[in-house]
């Protein structure tokens, strides 16, 4: 099973504050870690909402909206992509990470959709696509 974890943002990582020398260190630990474990496919931290821009749709009509963003708590400043056996174990990861922001914050777990997850809609063709598609991704990342 695949989750992403989320790093919810907040005033400080909003207003582009870098964490400091020992959060560095400990989410590198964390990292190494998660890593040993086999459960890391992926993790990021992200530029302020103020670099970046929305697309908003309209039936065929598309509008840019650049940053910043208001609603801060509805915001992401990382993640992480796992693979673990179960949702209780990406709690159990997630309730030994550093506190991400030294302040009051959550962090969201959430799963990721599966093949098997779509049911019949999901074809023999659309499944060959996805998976010449995840190859084609694997190839390009390892260069």
């Amino acid at each position: 099973m695949r989750f992403m974890i989320i790093i919810k943002a907040d005033k400080n990582t909003e207003a582009g504050v870098m964490p400091d020398e020992k959060l560095l260190t400990d989410m590198g630990k964390y990292n190494e870690e998660l890593v040993k474990a086999g459960i890391m496919l992926a993790g990021e931290g992200l530029h302020p909402s103020s670099k970046g821009a929305r697309v908003r749709f309209s039936g065929s009509k598309r509008d840019v909206v650049d940053g910043p963003f208001t609603e801060t708590k509805e915001l992401i400043a990382g993640f992480w992509l796992w693979q673990v056996k179960s949702r209780e174990e990406a709690i159990e990861w997630v309730k030994r990470c550093p506190n991400p922001t030294g302040e009051e914050c959550e962090i969201e777990i959430r799963q990721v959709f599966e093949a098997e997850d779509f049911g019949e809609e999901f074809t023999p063709e659309l499944r060959e696509q996805e998976e010449r598609l995840r190859n084609q991704m694997s190839a390009s990342q390892s260069h």
